[in-house]
Parts: structure tokens; C-alpha cells; sequence
């Protein structure tokens, strides 16, 4: 009778180990199935719910996979989600799949924030060659953009009207005027309202200062750095860099626009034109419908011709430390083909990353969008793929601000053979 209890009493100990075994088994193979993503901005704002959308309708197309979807609202100032993203890295505790700002794509590369997704995103013909760019590092793509970004030069059609330009014979993306052209129609402005009529944004300091300016530069044959990112003396510091920040530095010196603008003084029409992105439509468009306004392209190098436009924006990446890399990388496919892309673009108000998307959004969307398409489709080219880019960046931006400043930095040559040495250091510094 003792020995049937003891095995007994065995039998159930064992069928309970089993079942806690199974129960294991279950959750590790759900875990697999359940791909984690983050996101930089809150449920709340249209790109944020057109985000929720697009990962509800994956989890709808297929049943290998579960995604679940986190929102960490970036800040103001740029931080709270990067910050998140390091102490992750620190502790092994990144998700699978997470949105990365495109010039960051080759610091979290070299980091191994992130893994390669070549094999993983399809129709990349389709893709905006800009997009590629951006999220490339080592030559393999990184990051995969999901919307884009582009800038162009709103005008107020009544003020330069009155002023006696017919907006009728204003500059187009297949024919741009050249810096000398332009700065006729500055000219005319200013002779009629004696006052600067141009915001272009001089007293951002922030990275959006060589987002907006490299075209420029680009435009008159210029670089930052060479091809292989490894010297900036010779290059930002070039005839060509020289003549860019010259034209630059007169827009000041001829009192056409400001270091100091009044904060919206294009929506309350006291420029008569602002350099600036789509987003800027958005808030014309719900607040201060009483402008008139239109977009042109950018102004092109009097010796190239050639027009050149900023692009880049957040992209999608595979963390270093996922351990479903397939199902991840089905994910991040998913968010960016054609319809998820053209759902975000339009919820968001921004530019598509592919050229079907392109194709159906001008349809719909107003003339000065249509532009800022054309504009970007055409003419986009990334911001440079460096890792230490934050560096470069605060560098650029700090050439401009100078070069603004003249009466306090006569010397342009003097602050570009400065800024291209610094720039060489953190290209060839070690991370």
C-alpha cells in the first residue's frame, strides 16, 4: 500500500513538472511571436494614430505574428526617446523594431543599436532614392524612411503683387531661378516695403540649419566632407563652400532678411517670404487662413543650374538584439509599402518616401504640396550618413550663425578653414 502512494504521489509530481514545462514552452512561443516596436510620438497626434492604424491592420493580414505598439513622445528639445533608446542598450532591453531620426542611422549602426534589413524590405525600387540614402551605413541599408521631408519658399501672392511681381512667372521645379534671379525679386521687395522680407529661419540653432543650408552649398558643387568621410579640410572649406556662404552672408548685409525674425511673421504678413517645410502648410492652413500663399523651389547655384533639395526624416529599424529578426523584419516590410506609407503621409501632412505613394498624393493634396513633391521626387538628396553626424551638425549650424554675423566674423574664409578642421577631427574620432 506505501509503495502504490509513493508512486502515486510521483505520478502527479511528474504530470505537474510536464505541465509547467508545456506552460513554458507556451509563453517562450508567444514571446517569439509578439514583436515589440516603439515609436517617437504620442498616440494622440495624427502620425501617431495613423501608426496605431497600420500595425492593427499587420496584426489583421497575418497570423505568425503579433505586434504590439509603445509610444515614448520625444521632447521638445530632442531627447526622452533617445534617451529611453541608450538606457535600453544598456540594459539589453531594446525592442524588436523602433523608429530612428534618419540622420542617426549610422551612429546606432556602428553602435549595433540596430542590424541590417536588406533582405527584409521589398519593392525597393519604388523607394525614393533619398530614403536609401539616408538609411544606409557600411553599405548596407539600416533603416527604412517611411515618409519624407523637403523645404521650399512660401510667398505671400498679395505682397508680392503689390510690390509688382507677377506670380505668374515665379520659378518652377523644371525651371528654378538662379541665385542672381533671385535676389532680383529680393531686391524689388525690399525697394517697395523698406524693411527685410525673407525669414530664413537664421535663428534656429538647431539641426535644421544644415538640413535647410546644404542644398545650397550642394547646389554650387560644394561638399562637407569627401566621399569617404574621412577629411573636411579642402572641401567645407572650398571656393565653392566660400561662394555659398558669400551669397548667404548678403542676405543679411543687404538687409533682405533677418538674423532676429519676428516669431511668425510670415503668417501675420510681415515677410513676404519664409523658408520652410510642409509642416508650416498645416499651420497656414488651420490658423491663418487669411494668407494668400504659394511655394517655389530653391534657388539654384548661378554656376551649376543645378537645383538640390533637403530630404530625410524618421525612419524604421531592427534593433542588434531582437530575437526574432524574421519576424521583425516582416513588421517593418509591412509599415513600409505603399498603402501604410500613403496613410501616414497623409495623415501627417509630409512627403512620401515612395514614388507610388508620390503618385497618388498629388492628386489629392493642394498645389504648394504638390511642389514640395515634385520638388523632393526630383531634386532630394540626404543628409550625409556620418557617425558622428550630431558634431558635423552643431559645426554647420555654427558656420552659418557666424557667417550672419559679420561685423563679428569679417573674415568668411577665416570661420570655413576653422569649421572644416574641426569637422575633420570628428569625422576621424574614435566612438
Amino acid at each position: 500500500m506505501k509503495l502504490k502512494k509513493v508512486i502515486a504521489v510521483l505520478g502527479i509530481f511528474i504530470v505537474f513538472l510536464v505541465g509547467c514545462g508545456n506552460n513554458d514552452d507556451s509563453e517562450n512561443a508567444a514571446d517569439d511571436q509578439t514583436i515589440s516596436v516603439w515609436v517617437h510620438v504620442s498616440r494622440e497626434e495624427p502620425e501617431g494614430q495613423a501608426m496605431e492604424e497600420s500595425i492593427e491592420r499587420f496584426n489583421e493580414s497575418q497570423d505568425d505574428y503579433t505586434a504590439e505598439i509603445q509610444f515614448i513622445p520625444r521632447s521638445g528639445s530632442g531627447g526622452g526617446y533617445e534617451d529611453v533608446i541608450n538606457a535600453a542598450l544598456t540594459t539589453d532591453t531594446l525592442p524588436d523594431v523602433l523608429t530612428v531620426d534618419g540622420p542617426n542611422t549610422a551612429a546606432y549602426a556602428q553602435s549595433e543599436i540596430l542590424q541590417p534589413i536588406d533582405q527584409y524590405v521589398s519593392d525597393k525600387d519604388d523607394v525614393l532614392p533619398s530614403i536609401i540614402e539616408q538609411g544606409m551605413y557600411d553599405d548596407q541599408l539600416y533603416s527604412m524612411g517611411y515618409s519624407e521631408s523637403g523645404i521650399g519658399f512660401y510667398y505671400n501672392i498679395d505682397m508680392l503683387e503689390q510690390a509688382g511681381i507677377d506670380t505668374d512667372a515665379l520659378p518652377t521645379v523644371d525651371e528654378p531661378w538662379d541665385w542672381d534671379e533671385f535676389n532680383h525679386m529680393l531686391e524689388t521687395l525690399h525697394d517697395h516695403y523698406k524693411k527685410p522680407i525673407l525669414d530664413m529661419g537664421f535663428d534656429d540653432q538647431s539641426e535644421f540649419l544644415l538640413y535647410a543650408y546644404t542644398p545650397f552649398l550642394w547646389s554650387n558643387g560644394g561638399e562637407i566632407t569627401n566621399e569617404e568621410q574621412t577629411e573636411a579640410v579642402g572641401y567645407f572649406n572650398s571656393e565653392e563652400s566660400h561662394e555659398t556662404f558669400s551669397f548667404i552672408r548678403q542676405l543679411i548685409e543687404n538687409d533682405y532678411s533677418t538674423i532676429s525674425p519676428v516669431e511668425y511673421g510670415f503668417h501675420t504678413g510681415e515677410y513676404a517670404l519664409l523658408m520652410s517645410g510642409s509642416w508650416t502648410m498645416q499651420e497656414l492652413d488651420e490658423e491663418y487662413q487669411d494668407i494668400n500663399y504659394g511655394i517655389m523651389p530653391y534657388p539654384v547655384s548661378s554656376n551649376t543650374h543645378e537645383l538640390v533639395s533637403p530630404t530625410g526624416s524618421w525612419a524604421y529599424g531592427m534593433s542588434g538584439t531582437t530575437s526574432n529578426p524574421e519576424g521583425a523584419g516582416a513588421v517593418i516590410d509591412f509599415l513600409t509599402q505603399e498603402e501604410q506609407m500613403y496613410q501616414v503621409s497623409m495623415a501627417n501632412s509630409v512627403l512620401p518616401a515612395r514614388y507610388s505613394v508620390a503618385v497618388r498624393m498629388v492628386e489629392e493634396v493642394s498645389e504648394p504640396m504638390q511642389l514640395l513633391i515634385e520638388q523632393n521626387t526630383k531634386t532630394g538628396r540626404a543628409r550625409p550618413s556620418i557617425v558622428n553626424y550630431p558634431q558635423v551638425s552643431r559645426a554647420f549650424q555654427e558656420t552659418v550663425t557666424e557667417t550672419t554675423y559679420y561685423d563679428y566674423s569679417p573674415d568668411l574664409q577665416e570661420i570655413l578653414d576653422t569649421k572644416a578642421q574641426e569637422i575633420e577631427v570628428y569625422l576621424n574620432q574614435e566612438n
